[in-house]
């Protein structure tokens, strides 16, 4: 899937959840809510890490990381769309600030 469909796929789900949190609130996550399940997730994905390490006991670690990366992604993707950043086109420029780093430029 191209990063553009993943945004897009990001945003329908953000959508579907939205009707999900008028029901259940009375009002949908704007970014301040979804940036704080970022960050709890971004905590979620630390403790498979350590478990990936040895640290911690968790059963079926690959897959809960695999799922927990996505997660995250689906984080990124949306509260960048909400932020209106272009994150495609901003993860470029890193890319490249960063290749000329390495580079030495």
């Amino acid at each position: 899937m191209e990063l553009k469909e993943l945004i897009n796929r990001a945003k329908s789900i953000r959508d579907a959840y939205a009707k999900i949190e008028i029901k259940s609130s009375g009002k949908p996550w704007g970014v301040s809510e979804r940036t704080q399940g970022f960050v709890a997730d971004a905590g979620d994905l630390m403790k498979l890490m350590m478990a990936k390490g040895g640290l911690r006991k968790i059963d079926d670690v690959d897959a809960k990381l695999a799922h927990e990366l996505s997660d995250c992604l689906w984080s990124v993707l949306v509260i960048a769309d909400e932020l209106v950043i272009d994150i495609e086109k901003e993860f470029g420029k890193n890319m490249d600030e960063l290749q000329r780093k390495i580079e030495g430029e």
